[in-house]
């Protein structure tokens, strides 16, 4: 899991933007999640990633389950939270956004449950 420094950073394309990977290691990754405006991610929860996101720039509304019920949340720039393993989420860019992103390891730990670009 780990690399040399030329490993770093790396660019993940996605439906929505990018992603840039600038840290990644055994115990934590670092990302900028590049969002663009009107794009949503993929309403989704993680079975162990526990991540803490900081809006760099922009507007997202962030929307969390709470029981049957999706609660919306706008973010804007300067502020942060955290989103534990089995919370369902999904984030909504209001603008063009960068998302700061700290977490576990598990990158590939995401179940969609309802996704706008076709993606299991």
């Amino acid at each position: 899991m780990g690399g040399s420094l030329t490993d770093l950073p790396y660019r993940v394309d996605k439906p929505w933007g990018h992603e840039l990977i600038w840290a990644k290691t055994s115990r934590y990754v670092g990302k900028i999640l590049h969002i663009e405006p009107g794009h949503v991610l993929s309403l989704q929860y993680h079975n162990r990633k526990d991540e803490s996101i900081y809006v760099l720039s922009g507007e997202i509304v962030l929307r969390i389950q709470q029981g049957e019920t999706l609660i919306e949340r706008p973010l804007r720039e300067g502020e942060t939270f955290h989103i534990t393993p089995k919370t369902i989420h999904q984030f909504e860019a209001v603008l063009t956004t960068d998302l700061l992103e700290a977490s576990t390891p598990e990158i590939d730990d995401v179940v969609r449950l309802k996704d706008r670009y076709g993606r299991v």
